[in-house]
């Protein structure tokens, strides 16, 4: 179902009150959000603002009363909880900035009460099946090289995809083993390799792979120091690395996307005994609290180990 506004279409280029856009300035600028949780937050925002329209309101005099509507068309539609407790935090950090500025005089969302999210738990990939896609990509054409670049250091580093696929080759230049990514917020962050994906990328770097990709001219600044190129001799996308990575996965028989192997890569981790407050660091979460959700997986697995295998656990 399409949304609009006194019918026109809505979409993520829908201008938004001053109030909100200066919102959205603050929160790149002063607290360095990523572009893809801005993009939600607009998104979220251009939403609620048509919903207020349609009443006759707007940010700076909506109530309690037009929140709690708004929340529970969001819910009526469907929304899962966990989209509906982002469009309340989006609206939660407009309207305390609006109060802040002095821009607004009351808080509508200060008693708004959303329900608890029940925390999701990763899926992981056994470890063999990790072996089975990662062995299986071993042609020595430019293609097979970077696959297999690409996926060992999602699987090595438990790299985001959008930080895989802006690693630069200044990134790698260090020598010591280490790979230099770019997190939420642009937060940077140094974490090794391990001797598989090293090898694995020394092999696409060396002459025969990426070079055979790249163009004799490049189209667009900042490809040229992309370790990932696509076919076209650009930076890979995310979607390009979302595509790649499902591929190699069918090819193996196994039902594989680009956070499934940084999922596996903390799960496995912590299953052979290494400490929660490292797994965090090297995946970059702000909290513990997000890592720990890892341990509890690592538990159901010794469980499941422990009942199939002790005489008297049944």
């Amino acid at each position: 179902m399409s949304v609009s506004v006194r019918g026109a279409p809505l979409t993520p280029l829908t201008p938004l009150t001053p109030g909100a856009e200066e919102y959205l300035s603050w929160l790149a600028v002063e607290r360095g959000r990523a572009t893809n949780t801005l993009t939600a937050y607009r998104r979220d925002l251009v939403h609620y603002e048509a919903a207020l329209a349609e009443h006759g309101r707007t940010p700076l005099d909506a109530g309690q009363e037009d929140v709690e509507r708004y929340v529970a068309q969001l819910r009526s539609r469907g929304q899962s909880a966990a989209s509906v407790a982002r469009a309340v935090s989006s609206l939660r950090g407009l309207h305390r900035f609006l109060v802040d500025e002095g821009s607004a005089e009351r808080d509508p969302t200060s008693d708004l009460e959303t329900g608890r999210i029940p925390a999701r738990l990763p899926k992981a990939l056994a470890e063999d099946d990790v072996s089975s896609v990662l062995d299986g990509i071993a042609g020595d054409d430019p293609i097979s090289r970077r696959d297999r670049g690409l996926l060992e250091l999602l699987y090595g580093t438990g790299a985001r995809v959008s930080e895989a696929v802006g690693v630069n080759l200044t990134d790698l230049a260090g020598g010591d083993g280490l790979v230099r990514l770019y997190g939420k917020g642009s937060k940077e962050r140094l974490v090794p390799l391990g001797s598989h994906a090293a090898r694995a990328l020394a092999r696409w770097l060396d002459a025969g792979g990426r070079d055979e990709l790249a163009p004799e001219r490049w189209r667009r600044k900042g490809d040229a120091e992309a370790v990932f190129l696509n076919t076209r001799g650009s930076r890979l996308s995310r979607q390009g690395a979302f595509a790649i990575v499902h591929a190699r996965g069918v090819a193996a028989g196994v039902e594989l996307a680009p956070h499934a192997l940084r999922h596996s890569c903390a799960t496995h981790m912590l299953a052979h005994g290494a400490d929660v407050r490292v797994v965090q660091e090297l995946l970059g979460h702000a909290s513990v609290t997000t890592t720990q959700l890892y341990t509890k997986v690592t538990s159901d697995h010794l469980r499941a180990a422990y009942e199939a295998a002790h005489p008297r656990a049944g």
